[in-house]
């Protein structure tokens, strides 16, 4: 969910239906204040901004450990698929289709699982072994290079390897997440970071609607570093 995500061309927006791509009402004009382009602007991109608010409530409530960030996850989850398919990020699809689950198996894991890390029924955060972390690791290089070869190769889908490994890793992130593990938000951080190029990238050349995506990913940025220290003040002080 953070993690939370543009056609080839203009023409495949226009193809694919995306509302951000038609945007006529927003050209400069004499007789439009900056009020009356910002009103149009969000207007015409509702859709993109509906994900952007439940995707940053999602977040806060996450960086709180607070268990309703899954249900909220689940909007964002469902609405962001359908951006991303406007989109050609086909890879993105795929993930936000992957969240949908992850947030319910997140929901259930924080509420009844890791009886070992539970404190006054409370789920406590934990941090991740050596080992299990080489094995990710590993894990995330071969699935973006097969991943981003798949789409590359078989598909329109631009940008296809950044965007794999962003689809990766954030699989990897959101299991480290559902799991309440610490070092998921140091996985959160580096996937922002490459999320804003492909957004900004994608919203100068097709879909004017991403970068509201684009703004997002930077406060998650923010948000990212904000979650790690808010949560290592409550690390289970079990050895791993």
């Amino acid at each position: 969910f953070f993690v939370f995500v543009c056609s080839s061309d203009t023409r495949a927006g226009l193809r694919h239906g995306s509302v951000a791509t038609k945007l006529p009402s927003l050209q400069p004009c004499r007789h439009c204040s900056v009020i009356e382009l910002f009103v149009a602007f969000f207007l015409e991109n509702w859709f993109e901004l509906v994900g952007v608010i439940s995707g940053l409530l999602c977040v806060l409530l996450l960086i709180r450990e607070n268990i309703l960030t899954f249900p909220i996850g689940l909007v964002y989850a469902v609405v962001t698929t359908v951006v991303v398919v406007r989109a050609n990020l086909y890879a993105d699809a795929l993930l936000n289709l992957y969240y949908v689950a992850m947030n319910a198996y997140g929901w259930y894991y924080w509420r009844l699982g890791g009886a070992e890390r539970r404190n006054n029924e409370q789920l406590l955060v934990g941090r991740i072994s050596k080992t299990l972390i080489w094995q990710l690791g590993l894990l995330l290089v071969i699935g973006s290079l097969l991943l981003g070869w798949g789409f590359d190769r078989y598909t329109d889908a631009d940008l296809a390897f950044a965007d794999s490994f962003t689809t990766v890793a954030s699989f990897v992130a959101m299991w480290m997440t559902a799991r309440k593990y610490l070092e998921s938000w140091h996985l959160w951080f580096v996937i922002d970071v490459i999320q804003i190029v492909l957004y900004v990238i994608k919203g100068f050349s097709t879909d004017a609607g991403l970068f509201l995506y684009a703004g997002l990913y930077a406060v998650y940025l923010g948000m990212a570093v904000a979650g790690y220290l808010a949560w290592k003040r409550h690390v289970d002080p079990a050895p791993i």
